[in-house]
């Protein structure tokens, strides 16, 4: 990263981000990391993309290591892209159950500044979709309408909750 790089990018007036392409935390060196501190202590935001990728950060551990690392060195996880269905890439992808199943798991153990939206990439150039976990249950009908919530332990609360129970 050359200081006339680090220049151009700031130019005056212009909003530019930096977006790096990580999918393992071994991925960022020390080269890496102070290439990318350069752009940060420069004033150029960071954000990060990576791909679940079987084998490679489809486990809590592999992928929160990333998703931490990233952002000890000031770069904001941005995306996690499920696979594409690129031919010859099969043996790569998750399922998106099991890319739905790890965003659940490291919801408890990260901060929301560490957490990426998981994407889908729509074949046929329809643009991205998030495609993460979902939280929020409706119960009830009709302008009775309740919600379910799920905690980062699976377990479901009621909200609003029941007017004894609602802490008045």
């Amino acid at each position: 990263m050359t200081g006339a790089l680090v220049r151009a990018l700031k130019a005056p007036g212009k909003a530019t981000y930096v977006v790096l392409h990580a999918n393992h935390a071994r991925e960022l060196t020390p080269a890496a990391r102070a290439a990318c501190a350069r752009l940060i202590d420069a004033g150029i935001p960071m954000l990060s993309q990576s791909v679940l990728l079987r084998g490679v950060n489809d486990d809590t551990a592999a992928l929160g290591e990333l998703l931490r690392t990233l952002v000890e060195c000031r770069i904001k996880p941005y995306y996690l892209h499920h696979g594409d269905l690129a031919p010859g890439t099969g043996h790569w992808r998750t399922s998106i159950a099991e890319g739905q199943a790890l965003m659940r798991a490291l919801h408890g153990r990260l901060s929301g500044l560490c957490q990426p939206t998981y994407v889908l990439d729509i074949p046929g150039g329809h643009g991205k979709s998030p495609i993460g976990p979902d939280y929020l249950r409706v119960s009830g009908t009709n302008g009775t309408a309740r919600y379910e919530v799920e905690d980062f332990n699976g377990r479901w609360h009621v909200y609003p909750p029941a007017p004894s129970s609602a802490g008045r």
